[in-house]
Parts: C-alpha cells; structure tokens; sequence
C-alpha cells in the first residue's frame, strides 16, 4: 500500500494526522488537500507559525498552484485557499470554512492558553480537519490524546481510561502527583488505534520507497561546557560546593548564574560563520548575545507580530546574517538550509531541540550541518535527559510506523 493510498482511506473521513519528518512535503501535501477540497466546497483556512505562510507562497507558486490562494493577516479574504498564523486566528469566522488545516500542530502546547483554547473551539465547528506536525512528542502521550479530540476521534479523557492508568490509581489527570503511563498489555492496541487516525513517516523506505534522494548531510553535534564559578544559592541556602543540577529549580540557577560565560562562549564559536541562529530561553540572554554581536537581531516576546515577521523573513532572504531567537517561539516549520551552523543553548525539551536543528539539517541543505550546544557544567543531566528521550522519539515513530498498514474501522461523524 502507497502513502498515496494509506492517506486515502485515512482522508475518507476527512479528519486525519499526519506525523511526516522535516523535509518529506508537508507542505505539498496540505496545499493539494486544500486544492482539492476548494473545487467542491467552502474555503479551506490553513493555520501556520510565524513567517510560515510566506513559505507556503513560495511552494504554492513552484508547484503552479497559485490561482486561488491568499495570506490574510486580518480575516479579509477573497481566494478559496486561505492561509494565516495562529496568532491572528481571532479575526476569522468559522462559518466561513468547511476544512482547517493545522500546519506544525505541536506548537499548540508553546502557545498561551487564550491562543490554544481559541484554536481548539474554532476547529471543533468545522467538519474538515487536519493536523501536520513532525515531532509527536515522545515522552507526552497526552499530545496524542489531545490530538485525537481535536479531530473528533477518542477524547482525551477516554484515552487515558481505555489505555492508561497512574500511580493515583484513579482516573482523574488534575490530582497533583498524578503520572500516567501506558498499560503494558494496552502497547499494541494504543499504537493500533492512533494509526487509525494517523499516518507516520520519517523516510521514504518506511513505505518500501528507496531513500537514496533522502540522504542527509552530515550532522556535527560539538559539546561545549563552561564552568559556573559562582556558588549556588537554592530556596535561600548557599552551596559550599556547586555539584550537578537535578530539580528544575536547580537547573535555573545554574543557568541564570552562568548567562555572561555561555553568552560569551556562543559569540565566539559563531564568530567562525557568516550565517547562525543563537537559540537561548531566557531574555537577559538575548539581551546579552545581542550587545556582544553587533551583526545579530534578536525577536523577543515583546516584539509586535510584524517585526517578528519581518526579521523571520530576512534571515530567510539572506539579509540578516545572525539570528536571535527562542525554540518556543521559532522552531516550527521554518526553512532555513541557506545557513549550516547554530548555537544552542539546551533545556529538557526533546521536541524543541529536534525542530531546531531540523530548521538547517533538512532535505535540500548541501553542507554540514553544525550545532554547537553551549551548557554550564552544573547542566550535565539535561543533555543526559536529551539523549534518552531521542531514544524514546524512535520507539514512537517506530511504533507508528509498524501499524501504518493496519486496516481501520470507520467512523461516521453524524453529530454536530
């Protein structure tokens, strides 16, 4: 069975997931989804992160599909095809789409809970629904839950009852203490059941395709530990010696401690490079890698949408050479494979140090890739942490991909 076809009989009920590695034509495949779901029914509203929907221009018109489509920024449309950040979906009515399509869905969980709720009540009042995103999480089955409830499938809350249980013994997520995990006896059935309202790929031969046009560049992962030569401080006690962080709390001290010597240390591996993007999380890092390269723009929170997109769109162009972001706010669905190197700053999010890296190492980049992660040695267990969890991303996908020709029961949705 093609993906062709596998994403027919998911299509058929037209609501469907679409977990596709970075670079294998997501892109593509929403535009042609929403070109053929136009020729016999209302508007189609594609949703996208910051700077994204100026991308999606630019495939539309190498693909010739340029006759009906639009990026509005203010719900004022006249195409069939309409495309717009999650941030501006608030001056839109859905009474004016059959179909929503969710480009990088995962970045729902970086946004504000005003922003999240208005995307999830919005899509439950359109009968078409889609949702692209590469990087499911791989220690967060709720995300597939979410998900699931999003398109209509399993609410969340069913999910956890049918397949989960917790160390509260009980079925309620909100009790503080509260871990869920996947019944052992459950594992098949679960993979079986998001494989039939989804479909899963990370290359070509997972269909039996060959992947010799799917060939990375090298990827140059370089570690770069800098001492913390000022004494913690945690919950009002002074540390005679500083020894690694474990508790969350500890981690950010050890971070706010060491923001001069790492700020230092990322200006001078990106100085070697005519183009990089620093990825930091904090502000007062921002500020400060901003001050020590002159060649640098940095996007802050703060910033209004527009200059965000402006400056998202000329590191895109070539005519900013060094970019200063957060993962959270910049990491999705970005094409950036004009620049090989960045500077990372790490934290326990598996998701968001993929999708960085995914931003340069990405089919269609000719050079080595390199990421320089800069920590503080009091930092050695979050890139332990890292690791692990890139391990679990590969028993998901693995997962999921071992179901994908899996036969699937259909269901109606007759209710409103």
């Amino acid at each position: 069975m093609t993906f062709r076809n596998t994403f027919r009989t998911r299509n058929q009920k037209g609501r469907c997931a679409v977990f596709l590695d970075t670079g294998l034509g997501k892109t593509l495949i929403e535009l042609v989804t929403a070109l053929n779901y136009v020729k016999k029914n209302k508007p189609v509203l594609i949703l996208t992160p910051l700077a994204v929907a100026y991308q999606f221009l630019l495939e539309a018109e190498k693909f010739k599909i340029t006759d009906d489509i639009s990026y509005s920024k203010d719900g004022k449309f006249k195409t069939k095809i309409v495309i717009c950040n999650y941030e501006r979906l608030k001056h839109f009515d859905s009474k004016d789409f059959d179909c929503v399509i969710l480009d990088e869905s995962s970045i729902l969980k970086n946004f504000d809970g005003a922003i999240k709720t208005h995307v999830t009540s919005f899509l439950r009042k359109v009968k078409y629904r889609y949702l692209f995103t590469a990087t499911p999480s791989p220690n967060d089955f709720n995300e597939l839950g979410t998900s699931s409830e999003a398109l209509g499938y399993l609410g969340h809350m069913e999910m956890l009852r049918i397949f989960f249980s917790n160390n509260e013994n009980n079925i309620s997520p909100l009790d503080i203490g509260s871990k869920w995990y996947l019944k052992p006896h459950a594992k098949q059935d679960f993979f079986k059941w998001v494989s039939g309202w989804s479909i899963s790929m990370r290359k070509p031969s997972d269909l039996g395709f060959d992947d010799s046009k799917f060939i990375l560049p090298e990827l140059i992962q370089n570690f770069h530990s800098v001492a913390n030569i000022h004494n913690m401080s945690i919950n009002g006690q002074h540390l005679m010696f500083n020894t690694i962080a474990h508790r969350l709390t500890e981690v950010r001290e050890e971070q706010k401690l060491t923001v001069s010597e790492r700020c230092e240390k990322a200006v001078e591996l990106a100085g070697k490079y005519d183009k990089s993007v620093y990825w930091c999380n904090f502000n007062s890092e921002g500020d400060l890698l901003e001050k020590l390269d002159k060649d640098s723009k940095q996007i802050s929170g703060s910033m209004q949408l527009e200059k965000k997109e402006e400056l998202l769109i000329a590191f895109a162009k070539g005519d900013l050479k060094k970019l200063i972001t957060k993962p959270r706010m910049t990491c999705f669905g970005l094409n950036w494979q004009h620049c090989n190197h960045t500077v990372y700053f790490p934290t326990f999010s598996y998701e968001q140090y993929y999708q960085a890296i995914r931003r340069f190492w990405r089919f269609g980049q000719k050079k080595k890739v390199i990421v320089d992660m800069v920590y503080s040695d009091g930092q050695k267990r979050v890139l332990d942490i890292l690791l692990v969890k890139t391990e679990r991303a590969k028993e998901l996908f693995a997962m999921l991909n071992s179901n994908l020709q899996t036969k699937i029961k259909s269901k109606e949705f007759n209710k409103k």
